[in-house]
């Protein structure tokens, strides 16, 4: 499909306004084979079910020649993963020596800008979140900013209604309606909106005040192949603790490293849950927010590329803290991974057709990042665990090659954190030393992650926050060309 031509894209401006408002105010839009509302059928878990009574079988038949197969299995697919990922890795690198982006001049007459910010009981944050979206350089009559608050909380819209947010903010109350999730309360949102271009923010970001216009700047330079627009996050709160210093690591390596590289080779991006740019009527003809997707980004980044369009970058970051607390950790990111097996059986529903729509780069790129970080966040756990008594107590036998695969994987990490843009710190340098020691968290988190897929597969974990203690992030220096 050539680049910019989206599905549907002229059908949607013959939609009466009525219609079209409806459609995405009940996340009508997205067809069925394409959202996570659609669980597996029946016969997909009967030949699941077979195939491990086959294993099983084959295990109380032939134990060691079982063994040895599934052994063979694990070390191809997580060598080709580390090997994916020191590949995105050279990418970036070199991207960041070749790039040469020429500055495209901002329009005289600036567009409407929504701004849509998704909140369910935050009211102790609808102060700073007035400040920080006051602080946006646009002008106020193109700014439309929407503050989407479910219906269960009142204390929220009493807060959101005290705060100084721009002049002529809307504070729009999402209908009672299941499921109750960001997705679904941003496809009201998205009903509502006047702009012509959409950006989405979460109650504790501090958006670069210059952000949007870098945006705007970037759909221009890209063309009208560029879908989507993403800004990098910044945890600032990385030096509060352990967990916080692996967070902040994570979100640089993520965004100055893995977006980078794939926006650059134009290959499907797994966007951030805040601060992707997009055009309205772009979002609108994908089908806009899989209300069910409890990782509404990556699915919408795949689904781009699949509709053949293209996600771009910028430089210009939003600022946000990482959680602090194991719990608060574990739910977002048992979160998380729920959401990316969401992501990927929904991609997988038809490996043939994802082929096709993607092409076989994109499609390995796709089953290599999005495969490589489930399979990673199940097995990288254990394998640091085995590693760790084999070493120190010699009560685990280490087979050379096991052994070896795990050192790939560290080496290829150490490096892409080594490499990650940012100011080098003592947390940095912690968070690095003692990347195995955090494995086994994400193996804890993907245990949780699938048993919420089995018993609540869109139950949306809702992360606290708090406000800032007024910690600036340092600077970001790289990220994503807008071309």
């Amino acid at each position: 499909m050539r680049p910019g031509a989206i599905p549907g894209r002229e059908d949607h401006d013959n939609y009466r306004p009525k219609t079209l408002r409806g459609a995405l105010a009940q996340s009508l839009l997205l067809p069925e084979d394409l959202s996570a509302s659609r669980r597996n059928t029946l016969r997909k878990w009967l030949i699941l079910g077979l195939l491990f009574i086959a294993i099983a079988a084959a295990f109380y038949m032939v134990p060691r020649t079982t063994l040895l197969t599934l052994q063979v299995v694990f070390w191809f697919f997580f060598a080709m993963v580390i090997a994916w990922r020191f590949a995105l890795l050279v990418a970036a690198l070199v991207s960041r020596v070749e790039d040469s982006v020429d500055e495209v001049p901002l329009r005289d007459d600036l567009p409407v800008y929504s701004v849509l910010v998704a909140v369910r009981h935050e009211a102790n944050m609808m102060a700073q979140l007035g400040r920080n979206l006051s602080a946006l350089d646009w002008p106020a009559d193109k700014l439309d900013v929407i503050i989407l608050v479910e219906a269960d909380d009142p204390g929220t819209v009493e807060a959101a209604h005290a705060a100084a947010f721009p002049a002529g903010t809307r504070i729009l109350i999402v209908p009672p309606g299941t499921p109750m999730t960001k997705p679904r309360a941003l496809n009201f949102g998205l009903a509502h909106a006047e702009g012509d271009f959409i950006t989405i923010y979460d109650a504790e970001d501090r958006p670069d005040p210059q952000q949007l216009k870098a945006a705007l700047q970037a759909f221009d330079a890209g063309g009208p192949g560029v879908v989507c627009v993403q800004a990098p996050l910044v945890a600032t709160n990385g030096s509060h603790g352990w967990l916080p210093a692996h967070w902040a690591l994570e979100y640089r390596v993520q965004f100055g490293i893995f977006v980078r590289a794939l926006a650059r080779l134009a290959y499907p991006v797994m966007l951030g849950g805040t601060s992707n740019h997009f055009r309205r009527r772009d979002l609108i003809a994908i089908g806009a927010w899989d209300a069910w997707n409890v990782t509404e980004d990556a699915d919408l980044g795949i689904r781009i590329a699949r509709m053949g369009g293209f996600t771009a970058g910028i430089d210009l970051p939003t600022y946000e803290a990482g959680p602090r607390r194991l719990n608060v950790w574990l739910a977002q990111r048992s979160r998380w991974i729920k959401g990316y097996m969401q992501t990927w059986l929904v991609a997988m529903r038809s490996p043939a057709r994802l082929l096709r729509e993607l092409g076989t780069m994109r499609w390995i790129s796709v089953n290599l990042t999005l495969g490589g970080a489930l399979l990673s966040s199940v097995l990288y756990g254990p394998m640091s665990v085995m590693v760790f008594l084999g070493l120190a107590f010699d009560l685990v036998p280490l087979d050379a090659i096991s052994f070896g695969i795990f050192g790939m994987g560290w080496l290829v990490g150490f490096l892409t954190d080594v490499s990650a843009p940012g100011k080098w710190t003592f947390s940095r340098c912690l968070a690095i030393a003692t990347r195995p020691l955090y494995w086994p968290l994400h193996t804890l988190a993907a245990v949780k992650a699938v048993y919420g897929l089995a018993v609540r597969p869109s139950f949306w974990a809702k992360t606290p926050h708090q406000p800032d203690e007024k910690e600036r992030g340092a600077p970001w220096h790289s990220g994503s060309s807008p071309s």
